[in-house]
């Protein structure tokens, strides 16, 4: 890819791990921008900087003119008031910076379905239901959403330097990745190797609308895929994607399949939501204890675990699908199973020495 040279914003974290290996693997020149940049993708080429500090960015980007930016993190905060604030001064601030470069083709942000099920403190309730499945073509929803101000942040920047765009919102993204907010796939690995080591039961932390409806996720290597495709894709341009696997499932058939890969008793959707926040939240001692046995690389569970998060996701009281039409009519076909997907991270966990081998 000569001539091209990619600037991963939030490159420590799930998104941006598995988009920088793919830009490395073909061919980008490829740098990874963050406060703590990841230093185990080889090839990648660090950047500290804070997106809050517009001299901090200056600094850091002095020598980097990248043509492709791909923007995968976000910083959360109390309210949705802050979220706003603080979301959109990160973008306003890069982009600024970049502006002065010259350089910058493409401008890709990743979001997510918050973009139609509303923002954590209205995510998905009562009075927020969308049609599923949720498509491109509806509205905003009239509520605070720093997705809303983030993808503005880009609108404006576009206009004031003459890039392309492409917005992507993912399902819950399922991939590698250590201190990440949003980290489903492993809390569930963490949780699973809990119950087994200990002997209580897998039990399911979700509805009943999401134990017996259809579900999707998407798997962050498809999501590093779909981000270069519409970033390199002339008819890509300028437009907003959703992006999951392309499979649909249903938790009351998944949770038994993922309870069998590790060897732990499943327990469905019985009269109430079981809070998987609530039930681990004397489990640090426990992890600790289990990293050592096991010489886990780490030891510190909040580092993994993101069961709030992970409540959020399945505590929905609707069934959460995503319309692929728009990507799929545009050139898109990528196809991942998302037993698969789960599969293939627990065998990253384990080779990477975060769960037990066994």
């Amino acid at each position: 890819m000569k001539n091209k040279v990619a600037l991963v914003v939030g490159a420590s974290g799930i998104t941006g791990i598995n988009l920088a290996e793919k830009l490395i693997s073909e061919g980008w020149e490829t740098y990874g921008l963050a406060r703590t940049p990841n230093l185990e993708v080889k090839g990648l080429k660090p950047v500290a900087a804070d997106l809050l500090n517009a001299d901090s960015l200056k600094s850091a980007l002095t020598v980097i003119k990248p043509t492709h930016v791909y923007i995968t993190t976000w910083m959360r905060n109390d309210t949705e008031a802050e979220n706003i604030r603080v979301n959109s001064l990160m973008i306003r601030n890069l982009l600024t910076v970049l502006s002065e470069k010259k350089s910058v083709e493409h401008v890709a942000l990743v979001t997510g379905l918050k973009h139609y099920l509303g923002p954590f403190e209205a995510y998905a309730k009562e009075g927020f239901l969308p049609l599923t499945p949720v498509r491109e073509e509806h509205p905003r929803l009239d509520v605070e959403n720093f997705y809303y101000a983030q993808e503005d942040e880009v609108y404006a920047a576009a206009e004031r330097d003459g890039f392309t765009w492409s917005i992507h919102r993912p399902h819950t993204v399922i991939g590698k990745a250590v201190g990440n907010a949003m980290n489903m796939g492993t809390t569930l690995a963490v949780y699973a190797t809990i119950c087994k080591e200990t002997g209580r039961p897998f039990i399911w932390p979700g509805s009943a609308a999401q134990w017996n409806g259809l579900s999707d996720v998407t798997d962050a290597r498809l999501l590093a895929a779909h981000l270069i495709w519409a970033s390199t894709t002339d008819a890509a341009r300028n437009e907003a994607f959703n992006v999951v696997n392309g499979d649909v499932f249903r938790w009351n058939w998944l949770w038994k399949r993922l309870a069998a890969y590790f060897g732990v008793e499943p327990v469905g959707f019985g009269s109430s939501i079981q809070s998987l926040e609530q039930e681990m939240q004397n489990d640090a001692g426990i992890w600790q204890e289990i990293a050592e046995k096991y010489h886990l690389k780490e030891t510190d569970l909040s580092r993994l675990s993101t069961a709030w998060h992970t409540d959020l996701d399945l505590g929905r009281p609707i069934e959460v699908m995503t319309d692929m039409s728009k990507s799929r009519k545009l050139g898109f076909t990528l196809f991942q199973n998302t037993e698969e997907t789960f599969y293939d991270l627990f065998e990253q966990l384990r080779a990477a020495a975060l769960i037990p081998s066994k």
